[in-house]
């Protein structure tokens, strides 16, 4: 690139170039990884994640093939096979992190269930709006269970025709002793 000249070194106008070209390379990388580290690297846009299976609202594993039930979310078991419903991200402040189709709002602002929990026929929220009211707007009671208002606070609307005829009163109108066939 530079020729000897006696007792100085003089360089091409050739080498000056690339020399400057190359320096200027360098610079830019530099500027790119500065403004990088300032002004922070732009995260990925979320994956998302929402599926159904059987009917229910689910989380989609990285695999994009497997929906585990939301209930399956955060529950301290690894269920997707890269572990990313246990993700310490996404776990670590319930329900805030979780996306909102996971979870039910119960009827006190205190409590919340995840969506696959709302009505199955069992009080999970307490005061039984996740199976009674405008917005668990569950279906009527399923073949193996019976309508009534009970009395027992696990049940809402719907007891199990197992307890049917059981001389217990279930139904606050007794129709599970006297009408209900088990």
């Amino acid at each position: 690139c530079c020729e000897d000249c006696g007792n100085c070194e003089c360089c091409s106008r050739r080498c000056v170039c690339i020399s400057v070209f190359v320096l200027l390379g360098l610079a830019i990388m530099a500027a790119a990884v500065a403004l990088a580290i300032i002004f922070g690297i732009p995260q990925r846009t979320p994956v998302n994640r929402y599926c159904t299976s059987n009917n229910m609202t689910g989380y989609l594993c990285d695999d994009r093939v497997t929906c585990i039930p939301a209930s399956s979310v955060c529950n301290g078991m690894s269920n997707c096979a890269n572990g990313e419903d246990e993700n310490s991200e996404l776990c670590s402040d319930l329900p805030k992190n979780l996306p909102a189709y996971l979870i039910f709002k119960c009827g006190n602002p205190q409590f919340w269930i995840y969506i696959d929990e709302k009505c199955n026929d069992i009080n999970n929220c307490g005061d039984c709006s996740d199976e009674v009211g405008i917005l668990a707007n569950c279906p009527s009671c399923g073949p193996n269970w019976w309508p009534c208002t009970s009395i027992f606070y696990e049940y809402c609307k719907c007891i199990p025709r197992s307890l049917c005829r059981d001389g217990v009163q279930h139904c606050t109108d007794w129709s599970d002793e006297y009408k209900c066939t088990p």
